[in-house]
């Protein structure tokens, strides 16, 4: 079974007018500490998708060892050689910037199928929504599953109901697997998730800015 960091980061293209700017960001969340790294892009061009993931798989070989933040034990923090990047969705793109996994959402390509393609070696994550969602899911070969949004989130058009923190906690009880809570968590609100059982939060909004010093201050209130 995989183990999950408490902070996952995803880098939502929607915030960033530039390859540059997103660079920048990323470059920023791997000084805090960050070892897992989603890279998501809603926008269906491949072309700049994979330019985008390259430059984020360049960035995290840049940094190979990279040292904890003050105060932050492991494995809350960084351990040399452990960063992970994640492609949301798209498993061919996975595989052509030499990311570490994929992500996919229930209206994406099933679990098995994506499997099939990123072989048995790389990540599989799958969010879910409600109880039979994650039941469903937990019954693939997903290395871990997602479970939200735990509170109002902005980060999607269409977001699914709310699920609480009690949806989190029933979660905890329909699977063993490593489970990530996402949807609206900052980190005022960080703690009470992983007190509800969760074994990391996605993050997307609240490391926006000062992204190196909210990602540090993230580990310090999940140790």
């Amino acid at each position: 079974m995989i183990s999950l960091p408490r902070l996952y980061a995803i880098v939502d293209v929607a915030f960033f007018s530039t390859t540059d700017d997103l660079a920048a960001f990323g470059t920023e969340l791997l000084a805090g500490g960050c070892t897992l790294l989603q890279y998501r892009n809603k926008s269906g061009n491949a072309r700049v998708m994979l330019e985008q993931a390259q430059e984020l798989r360049r960035l995290s070989r840049a940094k190979p060892a990279l040292s904890l933040p003050k105060g932050v034990p492991a494995p809350y923090g960084p351990a040399p050689h452990v960063l992970k990047l994640i492609m949301n969705d798209r498993a061919d793109l996975c595989l052509l910037a030499e990311f570490d996994g994929v992500h996919v959402g229930q209206d994406d390509l099933s679990p098995e199928s994506v499997r099939r393609i990123i072989g048995s070696g790389r990540w599989l994550g799958v969010s879910t929504h409600n109880p039979e969602q994650l039941r469903e899911a937990d019954l693939t070969s997903a290395d871990y599953l997602a479970i939200g949004p735990v509170f109002s989130t902005a980060s999607k058009d269409k977001p699914d109901p709310v699920v609480g923190l009690e949806g989190v906690r029933r979660a905890r009880q329909l699977t063993r697997k490593p489970l990530v809570a996402i949807g609206g968590i900052t980190r005022a609100n960080a703690a009470s998730v992983i007190e509800a059982r969760a074994d990391s939060v996605a993050v997307i909004s609240d490391l926006l800015r000062d992204p190196r010093k909210s990602a540090e201050e993230f580990f310090r209130i999940l140790r």
